[in-house]
């Protein structure tokens, strides 16, 4: 029992990110689409403070040396530059372009009623462990 209470703060977080997508309407397929129609400037707008607001959370984290919960400290690793960044981006894009849906809001929809969006979730689940089995092999 005290081990699902542990996770009460992750789950009211999770419903409070769902309510923001939603009213934010960033789990509409239409405004997705107008984005990359660029017919509106709503979801680059909201993508853009998502960047912002991340880039500020960072840069606090490391000014006050931020621990987790469990006191252990939090260590950013750096990152090099690879193609498959570029190739993996696209195929993103493309995903989000074509299914109407990244990561963060596929739960968001599916709350909403949006149950089409559960096979966007499989397919990205699919792909998550095909990646994981192929990384090895892929070129570096």
């Amino acid at each position: 029992m005290s081990t699902l209470r542990s996770y009460l703060p992750y789950l009211l977080a999770g419903i409070l990110f769902g309510i923001l997508l939603t009213k934010a309407e960033v789990i509409s397929w239409w405004r997705i689409q107008e984005m990359y129609r660029l017919q509106s400037f709503h979801m680059y707008g909201v993508i853009g403070s998502a960047v912002v607001t991340g880039a500020i959370s960072v840069w606090l984290m490391k000014r006050f040396n931020v621990r987790t919960r469990n006191g252990e400290p939090i260590v950013i690793q750096p990152k090099s530059f690879d193609k498959g960044i570029v190739i993996g981006g696209l195929l993103f894009g493309i995903g989000w372009g074509i299914t109407g849906a990244c990561p963060g809001p596929l739960y968001a929809q599916i709350g909403a009623g949006m149950t089409v969006v559960v096979v966007t979730l499989l397919s990205a689940i699919a792909g998550t462990w095909t990646y994981g089995k192929l990384r090895e092999k892929l070129p570096h």
